[in-house]
């Protein structure tokens, strides 16, 4: 998912090195890790535990949006080992050559991998030849359950986009406040998607300034408080909206911090009933990593269910992991918004590569529906 910021707090000191945002890891010995990830998107101990079992120094970029990762990759020669991109970003970074096929011989963990989970990520990574997914997770709707109640009554839509999709909810919705994220990647699809079409559409038409798409994103604009794609999790939290656009994990940070805060705001979240799109985030090495191998023990441990369950209690995001279920907070593993049922699954859907020409129609759509032309 394009320019995610999960718990953007500041990154806990960890053992290694951490160095500042959008620094470039410098060479060092042959025993170092060097790991881009995102914000806090680990737990607080893991690197230390890794250090610890097997020698290897990890020094830890961090990032806050799919963008910045892939300039760095792009440009090549970026320094570092192992890195986290979206799965619909890596698809095209493959095809640009950015990664080499992984050496599954030494990936004896990813049999704790569920195959439901790994068929989604075949439409960008097809025999899951190049990444191994991380954590993942859904888009949806973050709301705050007494505001929507108040302004829209008993019946309001949760379960659905009509609630951010139909003007004439928006249009009172807009009296408490209504964020969306930043992110044509995001909303273009759910769009399409509710209206029923593709919403990995290859039709240039789809993206027309005339499309239904278009018209609908523009119908409800005015009554968006804010585009942005991490303050949405403060915002709800404290009361200050009482509707986002988002993304799962984000969103059950925003009900933790309001029950820690003890202030009287209740949020939930909710996977529409039209469907939405299924994301993960990706452990991929570069081609030119300099050391494959620590990347490979990196990847390996963070797929030990002991591991990656406390990760996922950490960032309340879900992972991969079948055989991690059992180890995790029960909060967490019976959460249908952090792992939906197998009945909302069946109307989860992956992004696709759409090609260079349908992305930057979308930005430049994107570009006029937020500046409201």
């Amino acid at each position: 998912m394009t320019q995610k910021n999960r718990k953007m707090r500041q990154l806990l000191p960890i053992a290694g090195m951490v160095c500042a945002l959008g620094t470039t890891a410098t060479s060092v010995s042959a025993e170092t890790l060097k790991f881009f990830n995102w914000s806090d998107y680990i737990a607080e101990d893991t690197v230390e535990r890794f250090e610890a079992e097997t020698g290897i120094q990890v020094i830890q970029d961090v990032f806050d949006s799919n963008e910045v990762l892939e300039a760095k990759l792009l440009a090549g020669n970026s320094g570092y080992d192992l890195v986290v991109p979206t799965a619909s970003f890596m698809g095209r970074q493959i095809q640009a050559g950015v990664f080499g096929k992984l050496d599954k011989a030494k990936l004896p963990n990813l049999k704790h991998l569920d195959p439901e989970l790994l068929s989604f990520l075949e439409a960008v990574d097809p025999g899951n030849q190049y990444g191994v997914p991380y954590l993942w997770g859904t888009t949806g709707i973050g709301y705050n359950v007494d505001k929507v109640k108040e302004v829209l009554g008993d019946d309001a839509p949760v379960n659905s986009w009509d609630l951010v999709f139909k003007p004439e909810n928006m249009a009172k919705l807009q009296e408490c406040g209504v964020m969306f994220l930043d992110s044509p990647d995001e909303l273009y699809p759910l769009t399409l998607n509710y209206l029923g079409k593709n919403p990995n559409s290859r039709n240039p038409q789809d993206y027309a300034l005339d499309s239904e798409a278009v018209k609908l994103l523009k119908d409800v604009r005015p009554y968006v408080t804010q585009f942005h794609s991490s303050q949405y999790i403060s915002a709800l939290a404290n009361g200050d909206i009482c509707v986002a656009i988002g993304w799962s994990g984000d969103v059950i940070q925003a009900q933790d911090r309001a029950i820690e805060a003890d202030n009287g705001v209740n949020i939930e979240y909710s996977i529409p009933k039209e469907g939405t799109q299924i994301w993960f985030d990706m452990l991929a090495v570069p081609k030119e990593a300099e050391n494959k191998d620590a990347a490979y023990q990196f990847i390996n441990f963070l797929l030990r269910p002991d591991v990656i369950a406390d990760v996922s209690n950490y960032v309340a995001y879900a992972n991969p992991n079948l055989d991690a279920m059992a180890l995790q907070d029960p909060d967490i593993s019976s959460n249908e918004g952090i792992y939906p049922s197998s009945e909302v699954k069946k109307k989860l859907f992956a992004q696709k590569v759409r090609g260079l020409k349908i992305e930057r129609l979308m930005v430049r759509l994107w570009t006029d529906i937020k500046t409201g032309r």
